[in-house]
Parts: structure tokens; sequence; C-alpha cells
């Protein structure tokens, strides 16, 4: 029994009285009867989610741990995923790299793999220079000067390059790692400079590199590396110049540069003006000018024009001094007689009237201008330069327009500078047409000595010689042909050489117009444009007639100027390299003498068989023609005269400085458009 009924304590028992209306409480819920079920569906769902879902590999491509995430349901198995089929958004995200987001279509296939590329963060590159404050280009694109902390850069390969003024720029190669991790690069820059040592005495001269003065003498100077124009000035003496080659970081001394006492200028003009002038015998050009003289040293001075007494001197100045002076020359006459018809005809000198008819006049002995005529009849000019102690005579007879046409085809020309020129007419002659070029199986023969057709039908005059200095000279007063060894080319009568084709057309159309010719050339500012075939003005020889000059000889036609056999049969047919320019042009025509070293007086040789001089030798001569290779297969070409301008122009004959079989030929081709020392011309016209 229980101690409360030991204790003998009955408890009330719950009561409640019939009537009261209230319901009967349910019976308590069993929550077990639902978990099977609920498991049973559950597994059902799981099963049903397991048989429908497809694998999906995720490979992320990242040098640091990768975080995936997938939208929707899926179930991780390492890089793998369970998902249902359809669409999915994958995400990737990784320390370091750009974060990537993509949409995914899972299909019904087992299994797929997707690869990601993340891409990472640019790299932080902190740049330090020795000396600060260079330029930093990366990839060629500017990005600031040094020091240049955290710049961006994206991963990779980079093409770094610091300048910097005053120093040799650096360039190098950078690894960005990127991922934002931070680099360092440190660089040093080489100066760009060397320092030059630099005296001269006496000292205390200014120094001036590229134009920019710099200090004075003696000095150390730091000077950009590369080539340098060095010059030393001192008030008194000579500019004192050098080249220099500075190469960066290695010092350089100059030998101390002595200084040598400046030349003294003496001004000189002289009465008339347009005076030769020499200087210890060289040509120094045309009063007035500017001498510079070698100082504590007395010079010869000469003085001389036509119609004119030569002045000889001797002229002396210190360093750096300077001097003015008057050369009076005087006048030389000479008797020029006038042989005139009609006899009412008017006689004018240098545009000036004296008189008309025949008459004797003294006149100073330099060139003067004559003029005669008469209405109804056709002017008479001419150009005359009296000789003291020798009486010339000029004779003129005036004619109509019609007899001026009759008699203006004459067998010989003379020019008002003194050239004779010739008529020659091919067509007359057993050659008039013929073929130009040589043959391939001629020794010494060259690629542009094509064979071609060609024919000449127009007469035409040639000039007997190649133009002199002295005629060259009134049209181009200062002109100098140089020397060569100490063997001048500048005498007189001594063909004019260092004459561009320019040049000697240019003096072709200064005679026309002297004369009253119709210009040949058509110029512009001075330069050769082209050509009008048919002016009769001076010109040079077409290419074809130099050639039929040069090598027609009757019925036959010549190989060299003394036939067609080589060596030459004899010594002084013409002037050539032989034994005595040994030592000018270094190569000779063996065992053939001519007595000159270089060029000859003109018409110093023997006439060719057109009596013309010098064609084969003495100075090679420009042409008319501009330069090209002949068409062998071509139609006959009828009095050629080539294109109306080119860059080079034909040059034919051999010259002082040739000995070889080559270059002795007559059908022998060269080209420039420069003036050469063993290159002249000479004159050529159409007769109508």
């Amino acid at each position: 029994m229980s101690e409360q009924h030991s204790a003998g304590t009955i408890e009330p028992s719950a009561f409640q009285p019939l009537g009261s209306g209230g319901a009967e409480p349910p019976p308590p819920r069993n929550a077990r009867r639902w978990l099977l079920p609920g498991c049973a569906l559950a597994f059902a769902l799981v099963m049903i989610f397991l048989l429908s879902a497809r694998s999906l590999q995720v490979v992320v491509i990242a040098d640091a741990p990768a975080e995936v995430a997938v939208s929707g349901l899926a179930l991780p198995f390492g890089d793998r995923y369970l998902l249902r089929p359809g669409e999915h958004t994958v995400r990737a995200s990784a320390e370091g790299y750009q974060a990537l987001e993509t949409a995914v279509t899972v299909d019904d296939g087992d299994s797929q793999v997707l690869q990601l590329q993340l891409q990472p963060l640019p790299g932080l590159l902190t740049i330090v220079s020795q000396p600060a404050g260079a330029t930093v280009l990366v990839d060629g694109a500017a990005r600031g000067q040094t020091p240049l902390a955290d710049l961006p850069l994206e991963a990779g390969e980079h093409t770094l390059l610091l300048q910097a003024e005053r120093y040799l720029p650096v360039e190098q190669a950078v690894q960005v790692t990127g991922r934002n991790i931070s680099q360092e690069l440190a660089l040093e820059l080489a100066p760009a400079w060397a320092e030059v040592t630099i005296d001269s005495l006496p000292p205390g001269a200014a120094i001036l590199v590229d134009g920019e003065t710099l200090g004075a003498t003696p000095a150390v100077l730091e000077l950009i590396a590369g080539e340098r124009q060095l010059i030393l000035q001192l008030a008194g003496y000579a500019d004192w110049q050098r080249a220099l080659v500075i190469e960066a970081g290695r010092p350089l001394q100059l030998e101390t540069a002595r200084l040598q006492p400046a030349a003294g200028v003496l001004e000189l003009v002289s009465v008339p003006s347009g005076a030769n002038v020499t200087l210890d015998g060289e040509f120094q050009g045309q009063t007035p000018l500017s001498l510079e003289l070698s100082p504590g040293k007395a010079h010869r001075l000469a003085v001389f024009k036509p119609g004119y007494r030569r002045y000889n001197g001797t002229v002396q100045l210190p360093a750096a001094g300077s001097d003015k002076q008057t050369v009076t020359l005087a006048a030389q006459l000479g008797d020029v007689r006038f042989n005139i018809s009609p006899a009412n005809a008017t006689l004018k000198i240098d545009g000036k009237p004296r008189g008309t008819g025949s008459q004797t006049l003294s006149l100073p002995a330099y060139e003067h201008s004559v003029e005669i005529s008469l209405e109804g009849y056709t002017t008479v000019r001419r150009r005359v330069t009296p000789r003291p102690g020798l009486q010339q005579l000029v004779e003129a007879t005036l004619l109509t327009a019609q007899e001026v046409r009759q008699a203006s085809i004459k067998p010989e020309l003379t020019t008002s500078v003194g050239q004779t020129l010739l008529l020659f007419s091919p067509v007359d002659s057993q050659l008039s047409d013929f073929t130009m070029g040589a043959s391939r199986r001629e020794p010494g023969r060259r690629a542009n000595e094509v064979m071609h057709p060609v024919s000449l039908r127009r007469a035409f005059y040639l000039q007997t010689t190649e133009v002199t200095n002295a005629q060259f000279r009134q049209f181009q007063k200062d002109h100098n042909s140089g020397q060569i060894s100490g063997n001048s080319l500048n005498r007189e009568h001594q063909p004019a050489a260092q004459v561009g084709w320019q040049q000697a057309a240019a003096f072709c159309n200064w005679l026309s117009e002297r004369e009253g010719l119709p210009l040949f050339y058509r110029q512009s500012k001075g330069i050769v444009t082209g050509y009008d075939s048919t002016a009769t003005g001076y010109r040079l020889p077409s290419e074809a007639e130099w050639a039929w000059a040069a090598r027609a000889d009757g019925a036959s036609w010549l190989k060299f100027p003394w036939g067609d056999a080589f060596p030459p049969p004899g010594n002084s047919l013409e002037n050539y390299a032989d034994n005595s320019s040994a030592y000018v042009t270094g190569r000779v025509l063996g065992g053939y003498t001519d007595g000159q070293v270089v060029s000859a007086p003109v018409g110093s040789f023997k006439a060719n068989q057109h009596r013309l001089f010098d064609l084969g030798g003495n100075v090679a001569e420009w042409v008319h023609d501009v330069y090209s290779i002949p068409n062998a297969n071509g139609a006959t070409e009828v009095d050629p005269l080539g294109a109306q301008s080119g860059d080079n122009y034909v040059i034919r004959g051999a010259s002082w400085s040739h000995s070889k079989i080559a270059e002795l030929r007559l059908s022998y081709r060269d080209y420039g458009q420069a003036g050469r020392d063993d290159v002249g011309f000479r004159l050529a016209r159409y007769a109508e």
C-alpha cells in the first residue's frame, strides 16, 4: 500500500457535473504515423532528381584556388555538379582574377565539361631610375616620369623604354605577373656624352660646336655622342675646323690646335670693270672681287682684259689685314677696215652711228658690236675685236630678203666669237642611210651600242674644233676648267671642260640670241626643258650627226679615227692617255706618245676626213640626245634628235684620259649630266 493509503488520506478525483455542456476533448495526435510517408516522398523526389540529373564538370583555369557557384539545384561532387537539364548560370572567382559569370545549357547528355579561363587583374609596377625624371614609355606609349609608383599593367611581357635628356635610352622587356601583385624595377641610364679636352695655341679661342659657342680654349666639354663639327675662332687667325666622332662614355683629348694667322682680304676693282684676275698664276675671277691673301707674303697680281694693256704687280697684307685697290687699265687701239656695200649703208659701232659706206676706224682692242643697215636690205650684225698693230677687215654686202635666203646656206660659217663651222649634207654622200652602233662580235663593244638604222636628210653645220675656254668665258666670265696634278685645263685655247650638258645647251642659246637666230632650246628658269626641231639656232650635234661626221669615210665606215686596226699605227694621231699621262690617269695606251699630259689646245692634231679636229680624242663631247638604249628592231629614224628632256645625255668620243680599245672606238657611248674634266662640246646648227 502507498503512504497515502497508509496515512489514511483520500485525494479527490476530477469531477464534472452532468449537464454542464462541455465537449469531450479530442484524443491526442500521433506524429509518427506521418514520418514514414514523408520519408517515402522525399526518397521518391531524390530518386527522380538523381535519375533525371546530368553531370557538369566545371574546370577553372587560374593560378589560385577558385570558387564556383552554380544557380539552381546543383549537387557538387568535387569539380562536378549534378544538375537538371536546362539553363544555369555559373560564376567563378579567384583571388587576383576578374570574376567570370557565364550561362550554360545542360542538355540530355550524360556528362558535360565547362572550361572557364579567368583573366588576371593588372599587376602594379613601380619604376625608379638613376637619374630620376626619365620619361617612361610602355609598349611605345608614354606613361609618365620616374619615379613611377604602382603603374597598372596587364599581365604578360611589355617593352619598357626610359628616355632622359643627355642620357642613352634604356630599353628592357619586363614580365608583369599581374593579379594585383606589386613589382619594382630599378634602372640606371648611361650618360650619352663624353668629355672632350680642347686646347689651342694661342689659347683663348672661342669654341663652337655645331655652330653653338660653348666656351674658350683650354676647356673640357661634355659633348653629346655623334658626329660634331668643331670650329675654333680667334681674332686675327683663320678658323680651325675639325669633324669629331664622339662615343658616349669615352673621353677624347684632342691635339693642341695650332691656329694660323688669318688671310688678308683685298677688295680689287678695275677701270674698266670685268677684267680677268690671276693671283700667283691662278685664275681668281673678274673684277670687282675680293681676294684672300696669305699674310706676310708677297703675291703676284695680274689684271688683264682684251683691248687693254696687262697690269702686273705685287700685293702683300698682314694677318687679318684688309685693303682696297683700283687698277686702271690702259686701252690699246687697233685699226679696222670696213668695206661696205651699198656705199650709202649706215655703220654703227656699239650702237653709235659712225658714218656711211666703207671706212677705216681705230677702235679699242676689245669686242665691239657692228651694225650695218639700209632701208630695203637685211641688216648685218657682226662682232669685231681689234688687234693692236694688225689691221682687221670687215666686209659686209647688204642683201635683200631673197638674196639673204639664197646666200644663207654657206659652205662655212664663222660665229661672233670666232668659231668656224662647216656645212655637211649627208644626203649628198654615199652614207646618208647608215647603221649606228657596233656588232656584238666587235672587240670592246658595249651593251649600249645596239645597232639600229638611221637616215640623215637635213643639211647641218658642225664646228671644226671643240669650244675653247676663251670662247666659253665670253658667255660665263668666271668659268674655270681647273687643273689636274699641276697640269692646267684652263688655258685659253684648251677645250672648255667642267661644263655640264645644261651649261653647254645654255651657251648655244646665248650665242643664238647674240646673233639674232631662233633659239633651238626651250628654257624655263635657266633649265632646258625641251627643244624646237625647226629652229636654226645653235645647238649640240645630234648623236647621229656626230657618228656620221666621225665615222663616214666615203663609202666605208671607220671603227677607229685612224682605221680599223688596234693599236694605232703611229704616234700623235689623237690626244689619248699616252705614256706621259701615266702619273695622272694611272693607265696608258702602251707605247703611244702624243706629247700631251692632259687636254691639248684645240686643233693640235691632224683633222679627220671631214676637216674636223679632235672628234676622236682630246676631250669627249656632249651631244644633243637624251641617253637611251636604241631599239634594234625599230623603224629607220630620220634625222633623230631623241626625247625632249631627260636626266642623262649622251657623251661621244674618247678623251686624253682614255686608253682602252672599248673607249677609243668611234662607236663608244657614255652618258651623264654634270661637268667632267675630260668632257667638252662643239657647236652644230641646221642649215635651214
